[in-house]
């Protein structure tokens, strides 16, 4: 049996690219079903409810859209076979969470970021960088970002309404996955990143949540 050769480097970026693109503009779907469907009856929400878990949910959308980027620009620049199945399995865990807030978004009357095409364009240089730095670096930066997630989504937990079960399903599940990764991640060799670099990351989370809040 012929097994199909690996891509070049211009053709994995192409494809990148073209992820990107879907990613960005286009309408994702997860390969497992969102939990907020085991849930039989729908969230009994005000006016007012529903924005606040709309703009919150929006937000971890933009985590999502993050986090594709950054898991494809490591996978393209390592040259670590096994490193990039690590990379292309967490994205593709990331994508699920993707379209579950994407969906939830929708079902709350609230938007997408507008911003998207920017923070995805930003958290793939980022990534870019990290995985110029090397394996370990990159690895590390993999910790820090998903150990910050997970904080961010526990936060999420404590704003979201009370009555909001379909929104809070979603982001708790994404809670558990996000310190799997984080786990995986300082498994598979990450290197802890200094202080200051851990403290810019967190610099820039804050600015990217409270205007995804928003726009």
């Amino acid at each position: 049996m012929s097994t199909r050769p690996p891509l070049s480097r211009l053709d994995a970026l192409l494809a990148n690219v073209d992820h990107g693109l879907r990613v960005v503009f286009g309408s994702t779907k997860g390969a497992r079903p969102s939990p907020a469907l085991t849930l039989a009856t729908p969230s009994d929400l005000s006016p007012q409810e529903a924005r606040l878990a709309g703009a919150l949910m929006r937000v971890n959308h933009v985590g999502e859209i993050c986090a594709q980027a950054l898991y494809q620009s490591q996978a393209l620049l390592t040259r670590n076979p096994v490193l990039r199945t690590h990379f292309a399995h967490a994205a593709k865990e990331e994508l699920d969470h993707l379209a579950w807030t994407q969906q939830r978004i929708s079902e709350l009357g609230s938007h997408t970021s507008y911003l998207n095409p920017i923070w995805y364009g930003g958290a793939f240089a980022i990534g870019s960088l990290a995985g110029l730095a090397g394996d370990s670096i990159s690895l590390g930066f993999v910790v820090e970002t998903e150990r910050q997630v997970e904080q961010h989504l526990a936060t999420h937990l404590d704003q979201l309404p009370a009555g909001d079960l379909h929104s809070r399903s979603i982001v708790a599940q994404m809670k558990v996955e996000e310190a799997r990764h984080a786990e995986e991640a300082t498994a598979a060799g990450a290197q802890p990143l200094p202080a200051a670099v851990k403290g810019l990351m967190r610099g820039a989370a804050r600015v990217m949540t409270r205007t995804a809040h928003y726009v």
